[in-house]
């Protein structure tokens, strides 16, 4: 399998497992992820969150995650997957996605973002599961790219 669509499809699992795992606080101190205050959504509909993180000694595959929602809506858009390198040191990590059908426009916004790892369970043989090494709500501007 290519390597775009592999990733696609870890990053989608990703989600998922995000969405029907419960609230948690971080589950890592010496980790964190951050969001840019500005959201940007193209005229096609594309929206761009960034920021930074930091992670260290994971055991299986991390990503950064977020979510995308307008302020007082219960409606949350994903905004892809980026693949985390867990080495202790900050980096900045970029999610694009274009969320349909979107109701996203310009203003004030609620974005989260999740640093979380898969990490393999050997009592499960093997079964990765959800860790997180931290998680971040705040309020943004989406605003035109």
């Amino acid at each position: 399998m290519p390597l775009r669509p592999a990733l696609a499809a870890t990053a989608g699992a990703v989600l998922l497992l995000l969405a029907a795992a419960p609230a948690a606080p971080a589950a890592d101190t010496d980790s964190s992820v951050t969001v840019d205050k500005k959201i940007r959504l193209a005229s096609d509909g594309t929206v761009t969150v960034s920021g930074t993180y930091r992670c260290a000694d994971a055991e299986g595959p991390v990503f950064v995650s977020a979510s995308v929602a307008r302020r007082k809506s219960d409606t949350r858009h994903a905004i892809g997957g980026t693949l985390a390198e867990c080495d202790g040191k900050k980096h900045r990590w970029v999610n694009e996605g274009t969320p349909t059908p979107s109701t996203l426009k310009t203003g004030k916004a609620d974005v989260e973002a999740t640093l979380v790892e898969l990490r393999p369970v050997g009592l499960l043989g093997g079964l990765p599961l959800p860790y997180f090494h931290a998680k971040l709500k705040k309020n943004a501007t989406l605003v035109k790219a």
